[in-house]
C-alpha cells in the first residue's frame, strides 16, 4: 500500500507533541498512470457521505474493464448503461462504507484497502471490472473541534506496533583513493 498518501493537519499542540487529524487520502501519480491503459473503458465515481461523528467526506472510485477469460477481442469498452450501472453500485458501496462509522472506522478501512475488492466482486454481474480503489478522499466538513474527542483518538492505541530497524553498515573505502573503490 505504498502508492497510498495520507494527509494529517494538526488541531492542538500540547507541549511537545501535534495533535493530528485526518485530512485526507490520494494515491501517488505513478500508480495511477501505471493503471491507465489504452482498449479498456475507465469508470469513476465520486460521493459525499457523512460519517456518523459528523464528518463529510468527499470519497473518489476508480475502476478499469477487463477482458473475459475467453475473450479474442481486442477491446473491452463497456456500454454506457453498464458503466452507468457500476458507477451507482460505487456510490452505494461507497456511502455505506462512510455511513456505518466514524471517521476511525473510516480511516481503518480505507487503509486496509478491501473496499476496491468488494466493489469488483458487486459489479461482476455487470460487467467484468479489475484494479478498482478508492482514489481519493477529501475532508469536506468537520464537526465542531473538541479537544477530549482527538485525545480519544490518540490515547487509544499509544503502542509502537513497528519492528526496529537493523543498524546500518559502515562502508569500507581505501585510504587514499578519494571515496572510490
Amino acid at each position: 500500500m505504498s502508492y497510498r498518501k495520507i494527509k494529517l493537519c494538526v488541531e492542538d499542540v500540547q507541549g511537545y507533541n501535534c495533535l493530528l487529524n485526518f485530512h485526507g487520502m490520494d494515491m501517488t501519480r505513478d500508480k495511477l498512470c501505471s493503471l491507465i491503459k489504452k482498449k479498456q473503458s475507465i469508470i469513476e465515481a465520486n460521493v459525499d457521505a457523512r460519517t456518523t461523528d459528523g464528518y463529510i467526506v468527499r470519497m473518489f472510485c476508480i475502476a478499469f474493464t477487463k477482458k473475459q477469460d475467453d475473450q479474442l477481442k481486442e477491446t473491452c469498452y463497456a456500454k454506457s448503461a453498464k458503466v452507468r450501472a457500476i458507477r451507482s453500485k460505487m456510490v452505494n458501496s461507497m456511502s455505506t462504507l462512510a455511513g456505518k462509522g466514524d471517521l476511525k472506522t473510516l480511516v481503518k478501512a480505507l487503509i486496509a484497502g478491501t473496499t476496491g475488492e468488494e466493489i469488483e466482486r458487486e459489479a461482476s454481474s455487470i460487467f467484468p471490472i479489475k484494479d478498482c480503489y478508492i482514489r481519493k478522499v477529501k475532508v469536506i466538513k468537520k464537526p465542531k473541534f473538541d479537544v477530549t474527542a482527538l485525545m480519544e483518538w490518540h490515547n487509544d492505541e499509544g503502542q509502537d506496533v513497528g519492528q526496529n530497524v537493523a543498524p546500518a553498515i559502515p562502508e569500507e573505502t581505501v585510504a587514499g583513493s578519494g571515496g572510490r573503490l
